[in-house]
């Protein structure tokens, strides 16, 4: 499945996130809202999507063939494996290097790790 989208792409995957199932005329509707796009952009860009395996249109009514949290946890495995050669510990790094992690982020995180440590998965 093809992870990449531009900026416009992962707007508009947001929005048929957001309301599906939504009807094509909806989705168009709300394109036009909140992107500024006319009927036709709305389709070419639906089509597009649908292609990637995204989304499906069937009689007219638009739903997710993935999740939106399983296509943000598939794009971050994507990065951690390219950008990080498959090191969680880098990519982690590589983030708080960046930001300060707030006391309840590194509780989160000692949390999630002892809880693997224990059950095996998180």
């Amino acid at each position: 499945m093809d992870l990449e989208l531009g900026d416009a792409q992962s707007a508009f995957a947001r929005i048929i996130w957001e309301h599906e199932p939504v009807s094509s005329g909806k989705l168009v509707e709300l394109a036009g809202e909140r992107l500024h796009w006319k009927k036709s952009t709305t389709y070419t860009v639906l089509r597009k999507l649908c292609d990637k395996g995204l989304f499906q249109n069937e009689g007219g009514v638009v739903t997710a063939r993935i999740s939106a949290d399983d296509f943000f946890t598939g794009k971050t495995w994507q990065i951690v494996d390219t950008a990080f050669h498959n090191s969680l510990p880098a990519f982690v790094a590589a983030y708080v290097s960046k930001r300060d992690l707030t006391p309840k982020e590194a509780e989160e995180i000692r949390a999630l790790i002892d809880r693997f440590r224990k059950e095996g998965s998180p």
